[in-house]
């Protein structure tokens, strides 16, 4: 493991404990200490670096403060050139960014984006004539605009200031105003959480040793069998998962051992955006909880799902929460692969400006792309049996397309991903490709997609002019 990596788990390790302590301390002192804190990590490990934070933040305030009408649209338009800012100061001969103030970087863009769309709720929601019966402000939004002091508490919360997962401002003022926090559940959801991490660890170093990512830049690699080649990506791919299972499994431990994120069962949360329907306190039974809301990883459905559109949603759970509020409906495209496009492509920039990142998330459309062709083409043609079978090939071509777009990711330059694609003949993208032409040549995918889709409109229109008819009350 490299220093930088073992810092990291320092700080994951050392989180744990001090996320109990957190539980005796009244809000106003939790949060002072939880900023304290997560400033003296900041700067240990960012050094000079903790002003590009500091600027985003208080840029971010500034646009709050002026424009709360324009503020989503503002923030994110700051926080992302800013981040290109941030990753080219060495065109300026400023020093490059550490791989900690990288991570304390693209966590705080989440963040400010976030704020400023939670902000916007308010105001629009405080001009509006709220009846009794409207949401309560767990999931209705604000109580109050937050003061510059809030903002500085909730960007430099200690708790996954550099790991993640993502987490709202409403999530951390809940958190501040527990009414009991010890009484919440912690130990044993958090050991629940980490009873597999040092498997996942083991299984990094093991498979890491042996094959390394370094080993894929060399001439020699060529020289090796074309199903060795292709067995590569799949090794690399493991190792890949097996690092961030452990890491965010040990991060979601710190955030339940401070209680962070935890909910009635009832609330029904969601990773990143927390409760999403109205509750109250339960007197009568015992309350069960759980931590959704900072669930940053499911590790058994990312392995095991079928779809490639169903293993984004298994993967980094908080930030994809993010992605789909703040990203895809505001994308400039009407039709599911062109925005999943634009998200991912987005997605692609908030990571980081290498050529690697580009080529694998914006391959993510092409291969949702060929899995609808084929749904549409053949698998709804099949009987249940053949359906089985369908989703079994199914999955293992999922799998292998992560596998290929993984190598774009850890490989990072173009050179170096389009020639390790190149080594394996373009296979993922060969395959994507024929399964689009399969699929409209046998007149499935997209327009018996669109046929479909008209279809459900005509009957929904029926339905409703014969409610209007009989006087029946629609909803």
């Amino acid at each position: 493991m490299s220093p930088d990596e073992l810092v990291y788990l320092g700080v994951l390790a050392a989180s744990i404990p001090v996320g109990f302590l957190f539980r005796y301390l009244s809000p106003p002192v939790k949060q002072g200490a939880a900023l304290l804190l997560g400033l003296l990590i900041t700067g240990a490990s960012c050094h000079i670096h903790t002003l590009h934070s500091l600027v985003t933040v208080i840029g971010t305030w500034i646009i709050i403060k002026s424009s709360w009408r324009h503020a989503p649209a503002l923030s994110l338009s700051w926080s992302f050139l800013y981040l290109l800012f941030f990753r080219s100061v060495t065109w300026f001969n400023l020093p490059p960014p550490t791989p900690f103030a990288n991570a304390v970087q693209l966590l705080l863009t989440l963040k400010m984006v976030s704020l400023a769309n939670e902000v916007h709720s308010f105001h629009v929601e405080k001009k509006k004539d709220v009846s009794s019966f409207a949401k309560s402000p767990v999931i209705g939004g604000l109580s109050q605009e937050p003061s510059l002091y809030d903002i500085l508490c909730y960007s430099y919360c200690y708790v996954g200031i550099m790991t993640g997962p993502f987490f709202r401002f409403q999530t951390y003022i809940d958190w501040l105003r527990q009414p009991n926090p010890l009484a919440l559940p912690g130990r044993v959801p958090c050991l629940q959480r980490l009873k597999l991490v040092p498997v996942y660890g083991a299984l990094f170093l093991a498979v890491n040793s042996y094959f390394p990512l370094d080993y894929v830049r060399t001439e020699k690699f060529l020289d090796d069998n074309i199903f060795y080649r292709l067995f590569y990506m799949v090794a690399v791919f493991f190792v890949f998962r097996m690092r961030f299972y452990a890491a965010w499994c040990g991060a979601e431990a710190g955030c339940i051992s401070a209680g962070l994120g935890c909910y009635p069962e009832k609330a029904l949360s969601k990773p990143g955006g927390g409760p999403t329907v109205n509750y109250s306190p339960d007197s009568t039974t015992e309350e069960k909880y759980d931590f959704k809301t900072i669930q940053n990883i499911d590790c058994y459905n990312t392995d095991f799902c079928v779809k490639v559109r169903h293993g984004m949603r298994y993967w980094n759970m908080t930030v994809q929460w993010w992605l789909h509020h703040y990203i895809y409906p505001n994308a400039p495209f009407k039709s599911y692969t062109l925005r999943a496009g634009w998200t991912m492509f987005i997605s692609a920039y908030w990571h980081g400006l290498h050529v690697g990142y580009y080529l694998s998330f914006l391959t993510i459309p092409l291969c949702i792309a060929a899995e609808s062709a084929m749904e549409a083409s053949v698998r709804a043609k099949l009987g249940p049996r053949g359906q089985n079978i369908f989703d079994w090939v199914h999955w293992f071509l999922k799998m292998r397309a992560y596998d290929y777009m993984c190598m774009g990711f850890v490989l990072l330059s173009a050179s170096d991903t389009i020639h390790y694609w190149m080594s394996i003949y373009f296979t993922m993208h060969v395959i994507a490709v024929s399964c689009i032409i399969v699929g409209r040549a046998l007149k499935g995918g997209k327009r018996e997609g669109r046929r479909g889709d008209k279809e459900q409109k005509k009957e929904g229109e029926l339905t409703e002019n014969v409610k209007k008819e009989t006087g029946e009350k629609t909803d």
